[in-house]
């Protein structure tokens, strides 16, 4: 197992530190809500800033190459920890391990009339049987096609080996509200299965900013975004434009990945301040060789220097973002109970 960075959804070629600066808000926010000192969070964010500036000298020193094959290790990280976070992070990646497309089978799906399907789960999983009755799943040839050819050769040998079986509608995270997010079920010939998810790809809410993607789809933005800077990426990832002429919208961009194939994420709200601390220097670590992969290590690393100024100005910032961000959660909050958003709770 690996710890890397990801959800590429607004990845886009920009200035080194928006993404560090969101690191050390996230950060901030998040040992806020768990109820840690402010002294307690700026130790965390600042252990953030230092293994960024830290990863990024070493990478700096490497050639291209060895950037692009170096990677942070669980069992590195384990080794570093007592025993008894070692053990809960050895539990965490057992469990992202197990987290595949046969446990997806057992958890989404059962036999109706013969046939394996999808089941509903409202609202997070609803069936598209409408729009599979009048099309059916060979409407999404020419589509599946387009995702296809964005594959290497090899692993389109690999998809070949799967039919489709089901479709449904799966709810996105709040990161995503908005766009739509679909799941499909595909068999190999002896019936193992494999799901995927294709989701919908907009223009990257950078581009105001940072100037407009050099690519036309933006599921193709997504993708290689996330091939340039993952250390080991998902081996079917890759894009398709879905064209409609009497839809409002004739053409829609996603991008294809799998849904579920070994990946896991931390309790962070479960994180005290040691324990919020280790997990802010890793993720600072991986956002480094993230950039490093698809920046100039030696010029940013240069422009850090080599003391903790960089860390203690984050540190600050994530402080201020942070105090907007309680703002803007009282503003929220209160036009909900005023009635001015509606809500809808324990989904």
């Amino acid at each position: 197992l690996v710890f890397d960075v990801n959800d590429f959804d607004e990845t886009l070629p920009g200035p080194f530190e928006w993404d560090v600066k969101r690191l050390a808000a996230s950060l901030t926010i998040a040992g806020r809500n768990n109820g840690l000192s402010a002294k307690e969070i700026s130790s965390a964010t600042r252990a953030s800033v230092k293994g960024y500036r830290t990863t990024m000298l070493k990478a700096a020193q490497m050639n291209p190459l060895e950037t692009h094959y170096f990677r942070l290790e669980v069992d590195e990280i384990i080794a570093t920890l007592d025993k008894k976070r070692s053990k809960a992070v050895r539990k965490a990646g057992q469990k992202a391990s197990r987290k595949d497309s046969v446990r997806a089978l057992n958890k989404l799906t059962d036999i109706v009339d013969g046939r394996r399907v999808i089941v509903p789960n409202p609202p997070l999983i609803t069936r598209m049987d409408d729009m599979l009755e009048r099309h059916g799943l060979d409407d999404l040839a020419q589509f599946f096609a387009q995702y296809r050819e964005t594959l290497a050769p090899y692993r389109r040998d690999l998809i070949d080996r799967y039919s489709k079986v089901d479709m449904a509608h799966k709810v996105v995270g709040v990161g995503s509200v908005g766009t739509r997010c679909l799941i499909i079920l595909m068999e190999s010939g002896g019936g193992s299965p494999l799901f995927l998810q294709f989701k919908e790809a907009t223009e990257s809410v950078l581009e105001p900013y940072a100037g407009a993607s050099e690519y036309e789809l933006a599921g193709q933005r997504v993708v290689l975004g996330q091939r340039l800077m993952q250390s080991t990426g998902d081996i079917l990832l890759g894009w398709s434009r879905y064209n409609n002429e009497a839809a409002d919208r004739p053409n829609i961009d996603f991008y294809f990945r799998q849904m579920w194939d070994g990946k896991g994420s931390a309790e962070v709200d479960e994180l005290g301040p040691k324990g919020l601390k280790r997990y802010a220097k890793s993720c600072g670590a991986a956002l480094a060789l993230a950039h490093a992969r698809a920046g100039d290590a030696p010029m940013i690393s240069g422009y850090l220097g080599d003391d903790s100024t960089f860390d203690h100005a984050l540190a600050a910032f994530g402080e201020t973002y942070a105090d907007l961000n309680d703002h803007d959660y009282a503003l929220h909050q209160k036009a909900i109970k005023s009635g001015q958003i509606p809500a809808v709770f324990d989904l």
